[in-house]
């Protein structure tokens, strides 16, 4: 099972939410494929939610423009 890491590349305030630059995450998948789009990216909406209390689908940024999404070996 693959383990990505998950950054925001840029700050953004939206919704009452404050996402700022190089917040990151690290989700466990059991898909290679992009967990920012697999399953509507609850992965990382959870991840998000659990380190930093946000909830960036609310924040509108659960999207490639604001994350950058690395395969770790």
């Amino acid at each position: 099972m693959p383990l990505f890491r998950i950054t925001v590349k840029q700050s953004k305030n939206s919704n009452g939410i404050r996402l700022e630059k190089g917040m990151s995450v690290e989700v466990v998948s059991n898909s290679f494929s992009n967990p920012v789009s697999t399953n509507g990216g609850q992965l990382v909406v959870d991840a998000f939610n659990r380190i930093y209390g946000v909830d960036i689908k609310k924040a509108g940024a659960l999207s490639m423009v604001y994350l950058d999404v690395q395969k770790i070996e």
